[in-house]
């Protein structure tokens, strides 16, 4: 258990009942009701703990008692210890998020948390791999016929292949493949199912870890999962972060993870000519505008790619 969890737990222990019992009813909804993952409900947790354990320093006793300006002063009290705007914003969001679901449960008579404002978060640019640097790193297991380099090879392929996101990956089943169609179906944020194509470079790869590879993991706790941990159980998102940055680390690459082969993957289907709707169905994104900052990317290419060639840049 980690420090931080341990400190939520103490935090959680001694809320005032009324506030305990809010915090896991909110809990339950938001993993039962809206299908967030469980580190999303942690996080959401987490947060809501802490501040109905700064609201309780300031006099409340339950849900009813929260004000906009206990809110405002837990906001102010986290900026004070040094926290960055995208954890202040998130923060803020929780806050919004219990606010509203408190009022709608009657626990609070009014919504104070949609007044409150956050600090626009700063949105960086992702790090993105040139097309040659991505062709290295999911070359990099090499063509030796092992079980676990036939593994490697497939995630990497499939990660940049696909743009998917490293937990849908480790959540695909045999099933899920369509190897006719060249198409991978995949559950993602909200259960939402898409289906997302891959190319011929990771059909092959798909082809011979299913072939050679698989058969020599398998075993009783293997089940339906496509991609296999050393042991025959389903592969974990942890290792699978693990390999692809010692990967890029081992072929002199920058530090990456499969989030970066995500971000490579949508870059270059855009500067190859990719409609943008098209690129926002491949990534599973709700909103175009998280699509669109990979635009940014490709202008910031430019941009450089123009200062380093241009004689008047």
């Amino acid at each position: 258990m980690s420090r931080e969890t341990r400190s939520t737990r103490g935090m959680h222990e001694r809320l005032p009942q009324p506030m305990r019992d809010a915090v896991d009813d909110f809990a339950r909804h938001l993993s039962r009701v809206e299908n967030r993952s469980t580190h999303t409900v942690r996080a959401y947790v987490a947060d809501i703990v802490s501040l109905l354990d700064h609201a309780v320093r300031l006099g409340c006793a339950s849900p009813a008692d929260l004000d906009l300006a206990a809110l405002r002063s837990w906001l102010a009290k986290v900026r004070t210890l040094g926290a960055a705007r995208t954890t202040l914003a998130r923060r803020a969001a929780s806050a919004r998020t219990f606010s509203g679901w408190a009022h709608r449960t009657g626990r609070i008579a009014t919504d104070v948390g949609a007044a409150l404002a956050s600090p626009k978060a700063h949105r960086e640019l992702p790090s993105v791999l040139r097309a040659d640097q991505a062709t290295t790193l999911v070359l990099a297991p090499g063509d030796e016929a092992s079980p676990l380099l036939l593994r490697d090879r497939a995630v990497l392929e499939l990660l940049y292949g696909t743009g998917v996101r490293v937990s849908e990956l480790c959540g695909l089943d045999l099933g899920d493949v369509d190897h006719a169609r060249r198409v991978v179906r995949v559950l993602g944020k909200g259960n939402k199912e898409r289906s997302v194509p891959y190319g011929v470079p990771a059909q092959q790869a798909l082809d011979d870890w299913l072939r050679l590879g698989r058969p020599a993991l398998a075993g009783p706790e293997s089940g339906d999962a496509l991609l296999l941990g050393q042991r025959g159980g389903r592969l974990l998102p942890t290792i699978a972060r693990r390999l692809v940055g010692n990967y890029a680390t081992a072929a002199g690459l920058p530090r990456t993870s499969p989030h970066g082969l995500r971000h490579s993957a949508a870059t270059h289907l855009l500067e190859g000519g990719a409609d943008l709707r098209a690129v926002q169905e491949m990534l599973g994104h709700a909103s175009l505008s998280s699509t669109q900052i990979y635009t940014h990317v490709s202008a910031e290419r430019l941009r450089a790619a123009y200062r380093q060639a241009h004689p008047r840049a």
